[in-house]
């Protein structure tokens, strides 16, 4: 199961690296063929907007796993031990029904954009707004993973000395 979660996790960050590279080299060579030639892409822009959306969708359960979302704990610190798990359980499954709540809508809004197209790409919306189903989905994933040493310890780290997915993200120390 680790090595799933592992895989799992670095083909997550590289999807995030390669959507990333697309758009820093859509941007780049629209740039260039705008000053060097006097014309642009037209589709660069909506591209690189879309590139985007992506990319926030599919990389919030990466930063979801290393604690990197806004976190408020003044409460939960000022509450025992066993109130804290308490409250870390119930803000998990609160995120949980959330995500799941979130993975519902983007599917009913992903398919009433199907027959709308892009103005430049012409891409049925439906792919631009399936980012939001597939990255809740994933962040519903991530939390599952990563939801017992959140809830027992309050860390995104294991009981066996792994510092969590940090390092086994591309570009981290294992990665």
């Amino acid at each position: 199961m680790k090595r799933l979660e592992h895989i799992f996790v670095v083909l997550n960050g590289w999807a995030l690296i390669l959507m990333l590279a697309a758009m820093t080299l859509i941007v780049g060579a629209n740039i260039s063929l705008r000053y060097l030639t006097g014309h642009s892409l037209p589709w660069a822009d909506e591209a690189a907007r879309y590139l985007m959306i992506w990319m926030t969708f599919g990389g919030a359960g990466l930063v979801l796993r290393i604690g990197g979302h806004v976190a408020i704990t003044n409460l939960q610190d000022a509450l025992p031990d066993i109130g804290q798990k308490i409250m870390r359980a119930a803000i998990a499954l609160g995120l949980l029904i959330f995500f799941g709540f979130m993975v519902y809508v983007g599917l009913q809004y992903a398919q009433r954009m199907q027959y709308q197209v892009t103005p430049a790409l012409r891409l049925p919306f439906l792919y631009v707004y399936a980012a939001m189903p597939v990255g809740f989905g994933l962040l519903i994933l991530h939390l599952l993973l990563i939801a017992h040493p959140f809830i027992t310890a309050g860390t995104y780290k294991r009981r066996d000395g792994d510092a969590g997915e940090a390092a086994a993200l591309p570009g981290g120390a294992n990665g």
